[in-house]
């Protein structure tokens, strides 16, 4: 796939109804791919692929789409109904169904994202209306495992999908209710054991050294050399900047936990440049009205310097983490560091980058050369 290939989702009104767009630079891929999509439209005006809003299913969408390519849904806003209320789309289910306030108000006490809390409530919503003529209390486990493999057979959800499902309904019996552990019949699927996209070395240095603009080169060294996701060097405040200690505290990151990282010497450097020239005085990456940068703003940055350092693979924000580990590793730093740079729960998250890491191969005898140590072939 290109490196271009970003999906921008909008909202817009056509023939008085509310629609999201749905713009992509030419692609056969993707327009193959939205076709098989029910409710996807093509307006000649627009120049775009389009969903009546009421039909859209950003979750369906992300799961279909978010593994080929950038989803910028930054400009994007649903409306919804009321939150304790998901009105079905199934045209022979005209009631709305409702969900438990409580179920809400607990997601909202645990402090679970935004997407998150989407996507739990629009799953479960679903769940609520197949079981629209019981009391969810009257739903036995073998009547769940029956509707994950209803949604398996003739739905064919992804992997990520089931598992967001099963966790939505565990979610209301173990957390609302309190009862206790709900274990399903259908297990659930294997996650895929891809390993990450890196960067060399040089490569990450040419990305720096081309990007001109101080702003861009503190924002690419930054995620880089402190192994950064991307929501977090977003939400950095200029006084999380520790310069004497050489240290950044990274707030309310994954898990609602915080951390110190490293502080670069080289980036304190540069950041004295941007400090001169953009004043940041909340933020410590500002956008153009004062607030912080947008997702979609980091994103173009690392593109756009990797198209100009000559990088044909796609390069994502997140491959900079992935590098910044690799590399650590490669230079022999132990892994129980390294999960702690980069906030990882469990070491197991972070054991993935001993399959990336680089091995000097030329230590090893391969075992068919020393069958034939002896002999010219």
């Amino acid at each position: 796939m290109e490196q271009q290939n970003i999906i921008k989702l909008s909202n817009s009104i056509h023939r008085s109804n509310n629609i999201v767009l749905v713009r992509f630079n030419y692609n056969t891929q993707l327009i193959k791919l939205i076709k098989t999509i029910e409710g996807a439209s093509w307006s000649q005006t627009n120049r775009s692929w389009y969903f009546l809003e009421e039909k859209f299913d950003i979750n369906k969408f992300i799961d279909i789409f978010g593994q080929i390519c950038i989803i910028d849904d930054s400009d994007l806003s649903i409306h919804k109904p009321d939150k304790t209320q998901i009105t079905s789309n199934n045209k022979s289910l005209k009631a709305n169904i409702s969900i438990p306030e409580l179920y809400i108000n607990l997601l909202d006490q645990r402090r679970y994202s935004e997407s998150t809390k989407s996507t739990y409530i629009n799953y479960f919503g679903d769940f609520v209306q197949y079981f629209n003529n019981k009391e969810l209390t009257e739903v036995s486990q073998d009547d769940i495992n029956d509707y994950l493999l209803t949604l398996i057979r003739e739905k064919n959800i992804s992997p990520s999908q089931q598992n967001q499902r099963i966790n939505s309904i565990k979610f209301y019996y173990e957390k609302v209710l309190g009862e206790d552990k709900y274990f399903f019949k259908i297990d659930r699927p294997l996650k895929s054991k891809k390993l990450p996209d890196v960067l060399t070395i040089p490569e990450i240095k040419r990305m720096i050294d081309i990007t001109y603009n101080i702003k861009h080169k503190c924002i690419i060294a930054l995620i880089y050399s402190a192994g950064l996701r991307r929501s977090e060097a977003i939400n950095i405040r200029v006084d999380d900047i520790l310069s004497d200690n050489l240290l950044i505290k990274i707030r309310d990151s994954k898990g609602n936990k915080d951390r110190y990282v490293g502080l670069s010497s080289h980036i304190l450097y540069l950041l004295r440049d941007y400090f001169k020239e953009y004043r940041p005085k909340e933020y410590l990456f500002e956008g153009q009205k004062g607030d912080k940068i947008s997702a979609t703003s980091i994103v173009k940055i690392v593109k756009t310097a990797a198209l100009k350092a000559k990088i044909k693979r796609r390069v994502t924000p997140h491959m900079l983490r992935h590098s910044f580990a690799t590399h650590h590793l490669e230079s022999g730093t132990d892994l129980r560091y390294i999960q702690e740079f980069l906030g990882h729960g469990s070491p197991k998250t972070t054991e993935v980058y001993t399959h990336v890491a680089k091995t000097d191969f030329s230590k090893f005898t391969n075992p068919l050369d020393g069958m034939y140590k002896d002999n010219n072939i």
